[in-house]
Parts: structure tokens; sequence; C-alpha cells
């Protein structure tokens, strides 16, 4: 008796969001580790000799990597069977976003300025800023609609919208890339466009398979 009571409190626990808790506070700890990485090399002087610069280009690295652990996900999805993996999409998607908004707001504040003026002509000057600027765009509509309530109103249009998260990943590697063509130095932008093949690779070999006709 004392044995099936167990096994009832863990089958009512996990119903009540007990154990899918421990995916959301992994996605959680994954989304906030730079942040505190940050914090913790800024109190031990670890941030370089130019912590600005650092952290322009370490914000932009943890959106990228978030932005692809979000495309991970459905892969993962179909690999294990785990269908309440979904749920932590829009989690990294937010995190994702979020360190975005930081690489932006860096770019702007410490490399231009703040001046409205520096940030229009570095768009138009520097393509790398250009693209990185579409890509971000595509983004906004994502997190904007991301809420329980636009995804009722938007109905089948979301899943449409939220297509945009292609073109986003394609823009952002490409800025990274030609961010990077300055330096010579492409080892790792290249490792984050063979990562993000991969992702998009699966998704079309699996719907592939599915479209098949059964023999």
């Amino acid at each position: 008796m004392a044995t099936r009571s167990l096994t009832s409190r863990a089958a009512a626990s996990a119903r009540r969001g007990g154990i899918p808790r421990i995916p959301s506070i992994c996605t959680h700890a994954c989304g906030l580790f730079p942040l505190l990485r940050w914090v913790v090399l800024a109190w031990f002087g670890g941030l370089g000799v130019n912590p600005q610069e650092f952290l322009i280009r370490s914000s932009g690295i943890w959106a990228l990597a978030l932005l692809w652990a979000t495309l991970a996900v459905t892969p993962l999805r179909w690999l294990t069977g785990q269908g309440s993996l979904v749920r932590q999409r829009r989690k990294l998607g937010l995190y994702a976003f979020f360190y975005t908004v930081l690489h932006v707001l860096a770019w702007a504040v410490w490399d231009r300025g703040g001046a409205p003026a520096a940030m229009w002509t570095d768009l138009w000057q520097r393509d790398f800023i250009g693209v990185g600027a579409l890509a971000v765009l595509c983004l906004v509509p994502l997190a904007a609609t991301s809420t329980q309530g636009w995804i009722r109103r938007l109905g089948r249009g979301w899943k449409r919208l939220h297509l945009l998260i292609y073109p986003a990943a394609c823009l952002s590697v490409l800025h990274f890339d030609w961010m990077r063509a300055g330096k010579n130095d492409f080892l790792e932008p290249r490792v984050y466009a063979a990562i993000l093949a991969l992702l998009l690779g699966y998704r079309v070999v699996h719907r592939w398979r599915r479209s098949r006709p059964l023999r």
C-alpha cells in the first residue's frame, strides 16, 4: 500500500508539473548563465582591457547560441519523443532575444556613442551591421507575439509568422561571418553555420520522410 501511495503521489506530481520543472530549470539556467558570468568576470576584473568590446561581442555570441538552442528543440523532440520539450522553445527564444537586445544596446551606446546619426551611418556603411539589423527586425515580431494571447489571436497565422526564425538565423550567422571577415577569422562563424545547416537539414529530411507514401 505504501509503495502504491508513493507511486500515485509521483504521478500526481508529474501531472502538476513537478517533473517538467527540471527541463524548465535547465532552460533558465542556460539563459541566465551568460549574465551571471559577466557579473562574476566584472567582479574579479576578468573582462579584459576593453570591457565594452568584450560585452558587445559576448552578448552577440550568446544571442546566437541561444537562438541555435531554440532551433534545436524541435529536432530533439522528434528524436526523443518528448513532446513536453516544446514548452522550452519559447523560453529559449525569449532569452535569445534578450541577449540580442543587449547586443544592440551595447553597440549603440558603447560603439556608436548613442548618436543616432552615427548608428544610421553604420547601418549603411558596414554591411555586417546592416545584415545584423535585418536579423533583429525578423526577431522583433517573434518576441512580441510569443504570448498565449497572441497565439490565440493569430491562430494559424502565428506559425507562419514564426517561420521568420529561419531568415533571422541565416542573417545572424551571416552577420557573424562578415564581422569576422575584417580579422580574417572565420573558424567560429563557420562552426555556427555548420550547426545551423544540420538543424535545418534535419528538418527537411524529417518532413520528407513523413511525406513519403507508405509501402
